[in-house]
């Protein structure tokens, strides 16, 4: 007989206290071998060679049962506590000791990762669901994201046993790296192409986001043409797509004036919309079909076979220090794999650290449309304005002022619902002045006098930053290689006149499912995706659209002028299709060619300083772990950057990561806050040598974007 054991531990998180109970009530045990206890700042009982390992309670061991773990968390009163009022606990349940070869064994290692939900100021233990290979989910409310694996926001799980273990290998049909609109959407596809044809296949879809949606930003004013596809009655089950466009104005700004010109993007029928939230719903949806998320965990290597193929991919290790040492709680990364060689698919938005990988090794841009990708910074503020103010589906979209001529870049101001205004300004990153800061550009920008009484009285929520795909057609690389296909703004299919990417990112996940599905069910070839790409109404739009963006290599007048006579005469039917210029890391000058620019200081009302701006992203990483921002040549930034282009990365990123500081011995050096980063990649796009190589961070690090 096993006594009863309790126990409680106590973790202070800020001002959220999360309190771990423990009634462990066992009884007889039979013929079940040893029994061992594994400490991970919690109690729990840990059996060998007793079969599987279900919530906690080992099953197959003669009588043994227990309640094992209850969570309650309690006392959540602060602004910096807001992000966990819902969260998850991820726990990690290692062998003590290596165990010998057995069906037991090799079963007990596949269930060997948990995750527990619960909710705040709940005593109830609800029971688990059993996914496919030892993973465990259960939402924390009906309404709830449910998509929480909160590793390292409430502190991590701490392993005593000591002892190092390998890395987990799960096996999927597909593996899907990313759960944006067009991971989400080719998730939700392939479940329906199953269910309709009465086929089983495991698919899986990892995020390096604490929860789905946390590192999804966009403008957004949302065209439903590929999710009237995907799922028809959307809006009988409460997407949150609630906002029909009312108004669509285009203005030309000078410094004093705005000058409203005919609105180019015909917006009828379009929505308002926060992406973050939709892709949150999409999630949900994914889920309903049997679809397993993994938030909180960042795909850091392409896994290959012997013959090149890619068969999946591997998240990074969790808890290791910035020395490489492993930290007490450190959890070694999860191979994700398909099975037998399956299919792996790419969509991690723009500039995807994979996806960029796959195109270099294996030539996928010259194998498609051949020309360089070219991107844009986009920076944005979710405000709350006065009720008399506040016009539903208003949409506004600037162009001019305070951009110099020769600089392509605009704004977008959006009436969401609840008073609610999306604010943002984007500056294409080809820019040529060193100088420019395009964080300033956009605090600038708001004190226009056009624009400034619409936020007077109101208050910022959020802020955030990404960059975008503007390549369009030109820059399509070819989206397929063995073992699998890129999707989504990874491959680039941002229509540039319309402001829009979603419903082409969807579509391309979509079209890539159908593809997967009659590889993997039919044994047709996975090249068949390129053919379906290009027979779309995604290859006609972008088609159509080709010689908009490159018009502005010439200037905002000529740009204007060619791309109006394009739109409203020729309607994508000219002769020609016109280049991009340099690629944006090589369109900047030499500081030598031009004049610091003066930027005034914010009024802490309109304006604010990257400080403030930053702790409204609700940007967290542990601050000791391996740098993600990874220098090739330490002494480019001194020797090049700072003396040749006055050091561009203290401007162009709009999260202060980059600092050029005095050391102890007088001579400047670059100091990276790679804490502050907000995963928008505009230093790995736009550093002059393509120094700085941006990687994933621990999962769960980055944004928490709930609004954007």
């Amino acid at each position: 007989m096993i006594p009863k054991r309790e126990k409680q531990v106590q973790e202070d998180c800020g001002d959220l206290l999360i309190e771990v109970l423990k009634n462990l009530v066992f009884f007889k045990v039979e013929d079940c071998g040893d029994l061992h206890m594994v400490q991970l700042e919690i109690v729990v009982i840990f059996k060998r060679d007793c079969g599987n390992l279900k919530g906690g309670i080992v099953e197959e061991c003669g009588a043994l049962q227990g309640d094992v773990v209850r969570l309650i968390s309690s006392s959540s009163k602060s602004k910096s506590s807001k992000s966990l009022i819902t969260c998850s606990t991820a726990f990690h349940f290692p062998p003590l000791n290596q165990l010998p070869d057995s069906t037991s064994y090799t079963q007990l290692r596949k269930n060997n990762l948990y995750s527990s939900w619960h909710s705040v100021n709940s005593t109830n233990t609800a029971p688990s669901s059993h996914n496919r290979n030892g993973f465990f989910s259960q939402n924390f409310n009906q309404k709830g994201s449910g998509f929480w694996i909160g590793q390292g926001l409430i502190g991590g799980v701490r392993n005593f046993s000591g002892e190092s273990v390998s890395r987990e290998s799960l096996n999927y049909d597909v593996v899907i790296v990313g759960a944006g609109p067009a991971g989400l959407s080719a998730a939700i596809k392939l479940k329906q192409l199953c269910k309709v044809n009465d086929v089983d296949l495991s698919v899986c879809v990892v995020e390096k986001g604490a929860e789905v949606g946390a590192h999804i930003i966009s403008g957004n004013v949302f065209e439903p043409r590929a999710l009237d596809e995907l799922l028809p009655n959307w809006k009988q089950e409460e997407a949150p797509i609630h906002v029909p466009v009312s108004s669509d104005k285009f203005w030309l700004l000078s410094k004093t004036r705005a000058f409203p010109f005919p609105s180019p993007f015909n917006n009828r029928e379009n929505y308002v919309i926060s992406l973050s939230q939709l892709v949150r719903w999409l999630g949900m949806k994914a889920e309903e079909l049997g679809v397993e998320i993994y938030p909180g965990f960042a795909a850091s290597e392409i896994l290959y076979d012997t013959t090149d193929k890619v068969i999946g991919i591997a998240t990074n290790d969790m808890g290791v220090a910035k020395d490489g040492s492993k930290k007490d709680n450190f959890q070694p990364g999860v191979e994700l794999k398909g099975k037998f060689g399956r299919v792996t698919l790419f969509a991690e938005g723009c500039r995807g650290s994979l996806s960029e990988k796959v195109i270099r090794k294996y030539n996928l841009r010259d194998k498609g449309q051949g020309q360089h990708q070219t991107y844009a910074l986009g920076i944005k503020e979710v405000w709350e304005i006065t009720a008399d103010k506040h016009h539903a589906g208003s949409v506004l979209h600037t162009i001019g002022w305070p951009l110099d001529p020769n600089t392509y870049g605009g704004s977008f101001l959006y009436h969401m619902k609840d008073r609610q205004v999306a604010i943002g300004f984007v500056v294409a990153l080809n820019y040529h002045n060193p100088f420019l800061n395009p964080y300033e550009e956009f605090q600038k920008f708001k004190h226009h006098p056009a624009i400034k009484p619409m936020l007077e009285g109101g208050t910022v929520l959020e802020y955030g930053a990404r960059t975008l795909n503007e390549g369009g057609y030109q820059s399509i690389p070819y989206p397929v290689f063995p073992g699998g296909a890129i999707i989504g703004c990874s491959a680039g299919f941002l229509n540039v006149p319309k402001i829009k990417g979603s419903h082409t990112a969807m579509k391309s996940g979509m079209l890539a499912a159908e593809s997967v599905f009659r590889t993997l069910h039919e044994g047709s070839p996975l090249e068949a995706f390129w053919d379906s790409l290009r027979n779309s109404w995604i290859w006609k739009e972008l088609y159509t659209a080709r010689n908009y963006r490159p018009a502005f290599e010439y200037g905002l007048f000529p740009g204007l002028a060619l791309s109006a006579l394009e739109h409203y005469i020729m309607k994508g039917r000219f002769p020609w299709t016109l280049k991009h210029g340099k690629p944006d890391h090589e369109a900047t000058d030499e500081a030598q060619l031009w004049r610091p620019i003066d930027y005034p200081k914010p009024d802490g009302v309109i304006s604010f300083d990257v400080p403030t701006s930053l702790y409204r992203s609700n940007t967290n990483h542990d601050h000791d772990q391996p740098a993600h921002l990874c220098l090739t040549d330490p002494k480019i930034p001194e020797l090049v950057n700072l003396p040749v282009y006055a050091g561009p990365e203290s401007r162009y990123c709009p999260a202060r990561v980059y600092e050029h500081v005095v050391d102890e011995t007088g001579h400047p050096k670059l100091q990276i806050n790679a804490q502050n980063c907000l995963h928008c990649k505009a230093c790995d796009i736009k550093d002059p040598k393509q120094n700085i190589k941006w990687t994933v961070p621990e999962g769960g690090g980055g944004p928490g974007y709930t609004v954007m």
